[in-house]
């Protein structure tokens, strides 16, 4: 089933982190000197980047610095059109914040400062709404949300967009897809990308059948008319089914699918680690190092937990400034969730690795 009920306390746990916590992670020594600086104007001025280096360290790297407010779950993350970071984070009414250089963060209201009532039908009522994606497109702001309850494939995503990205500036844009027991999978967890043609598509899914993909209409955001299959790109057939939580990057000539394995939301006990494939077509079929395809169970590992990091996921990838900078959340000791922020560097075989 995806999303234990036990993840209701670990995302109160959350809430209280995202209004109180001011943390400091660990830094990483290269994503340090990769930062840029803020001038008095406030607004970042950004280094030129190291050259990424093409081996993978020899261990996972912690966290790199990030200060403020770093409580986040499920974060995603786009660049404004003046150079700062907007953060998109699950919670009530979908918390904001906002960074001029990736580092220090602040929180910056919520995208439903009044409520989203049409989403009452999927959350029983709550307003915790869960997994945001954030892009900037021609102008305006998208942001693809879901609504449902724990464990209950009765599940939606919707359609939000803005000229700002401010709190409260958000127009609700209707509904892109739902789900329920009768069609096997689970319509949570979306994520935009645009293909090499200019093509848009919709990846979602958690647990069930596993991840899928539908097509979008570019002038709309909303699912495509004319092509409304809908496509499987990945899924499990042990350890319950878990896998969730998709993102679809372009590197190199191919397409890579980031998906989360496994348990998040049980604090220090989590067992989330961010796993990857690759397709030449964006509609997959996505295989892994091996050759395993990602339908048949097949993924790479890309970050797990080590140390006082606790059941990475949920990721999503930035291409920013000659770099490609991957967020996630973990959890910390005391079962906090937290911002996770690293770069990624490519191997000579063209697989990605976080540094």
């Amino acid at each position: 089933m995806p999303h234990s009920p036990s993840r209701l306390a670990a995302l109160g746990l959350a809430a209280a982190v995202l209004a109180t916590a001011a943390v400091a992670t660990t830094v990483s020594a290269v994503q340090a000197a990769t930062h840029g600086t803020v001038p008095a104007s406030g607004r970042a001025v950004s280094a030129l980047p190291a050259a990424a280096p093409t081996a993978p360290p020899q261990s996972y790297p912690n966290p790199g610095r990030v200060t403020g407010s770093t409580g986040a779950h499920d974060p995603a993350v786009t660049r404004t059109p003046n150079g700062a970071y907007l953060l998109a984070t699950t919670g009530d009414n979908l918390p904001l914040k906002t960074s001029t250089d990736r580092v220090n963060w602040r929180d910056a209201g919520v995208v439903w400062p009044g409520g989203a009532p049409w989403t009452s039908t999927y959350t029983g009522g709550g307003a915790n709404l869960w997994a945001p994606d954030i892009s900037y497109r021609d102008g305006r702001f998208l942001l693809y949300y879901s609504a449902s309850t724990f464990g209950s494939p009765r599940s939606a995503i919707f359609l939000a967009t803005s000229p700002t990205g401010t709190a409260g500036s958000w127009t609700h844009q209707g509904l892109v897809i739902e789900s329920s027991g009768a069609v096997g999978y689970n319509a949570i967890d979306p994520n935009l990308f645009v293909d090499a043609a200019g093509q848009w598509w919709l990846t979602f899914g958690s647990f069930w059948t596993g991840i899928k993909s539908i097509r979008l209409d570019p002038a709309t955001g909303k699912r495509s008319t004319t092509d409304t299959a809908v496509r499987a790109l990945a899924q499990r057939q042990t350890a319950s089914g878990a896998v969730e939580a998709p993102f679809v990057h372009r590197h190199g000539g191919f397409y890579y699918l980031f998906v989360s394995f496994d348990l998040c939301c049980r604090g220090a006990a989590s067992t989330y680690r961010i796993m990857v494939g690759r397709s030449a077509a964006p509609t997959g079929p996505f295989t892994d190092r091996n050759g395993t395809a990602l339908t048949s169970g097949g993924g790479t590992q890309v970050l797990a937990g080590h140390g006082s990091i606790h059941g990475p996921g949920h990721p999503a990838v930035l291409a920013d400034n000659g770099q490609d900078v991957l967020f996630y959340h973990y959890y910390a000791d005391n079962g906090a969730a937290r911002l996770g922020i690293n770069l990624l560097g490519w191997d000579s075989a063209g697989w990605p690795f976080v540094y």
